[in-house]
């Protein structure tokens, strides 16, 4: 009778550890949860190399000027200043970037000039085609360290999305400044 007792108790405390590495298991092989995902923007698989256009040992947020400047366009400029002035004291270690071509709009050139903190960058067209063969360049994009565009951020054509949009970046940028040890 005792030791019945006892193959109960191992039993039940058996079941009671193993029981929830199953079920996790189980949870994780059915796919009956969402992962977790903690960045906003999205990620680019493979990462596209920006060394050709620009190499740099900070992060970037990086533009591209296209040939007609339209609202999306013009929250984009103002959403990389934002949030780089939101940086604060890191400042130094990320920079908002616009690249220009020779088909992008010129009428920004006055809007670009009051922005102190956005470096210009002229590319020729073919190479920009050459880094974003299959990306849309209709964003904002992050770039690490290393010379990588890692993350895409969608236009937004109200300034009123833009603002909170730019909030999305800002968070991702210090989650990863916070990280990185480089730039």
């Amino acid at each position: 009778m005792v030791i019945q007792g006892h193959r109960k108790t191992f039993i039940l405390v058996a079941v009671i550890f193993i029981l929830p590495v199953l079920l996790a298991k189980l949870a994780l092989e059915m796919g009956w949860f969402n992962r977790a995902s903690t960045n906003n923007g999205q990620l680019l698989e493979p990462s596209l190399d920006l060394s050709m256009l620009d190499s740099q040992h900070k992060w970037r947020l990086l533009y591209l000027l296209p040939a007609d400047c339209d609202s999306s366009c013009e929250n984009a400029l103002i959403a990389i200043n934002q949030v780089w002035v939101a940086q604060g004291r890191e400042q130094d270690r990320a920079e908002p970037v616009v690249i220009l071509t020779d088909n992008s709009d010129s009428r920004p050139r006055q809007q670009l000039d009051k922005l102190t903190g956005v470096r210009l960058l002229n590319v020729a067209p073919q190479d920009v085609n050459e880094v974003f063969k299959d990306v849309p360049t209709d964003g904002i994009f992050l770039v690490d360290t290393l010379d990588n565009v890692i993350l895409r951020y969608p236009l937004q054509t109200e300034q009123q999305q833009a603002v909170l949009h730019s909030r999305d970046i800002l968070a991702d940028l210090r989650k990863l400044l916070k990280l990185s040890r480089i730039g």
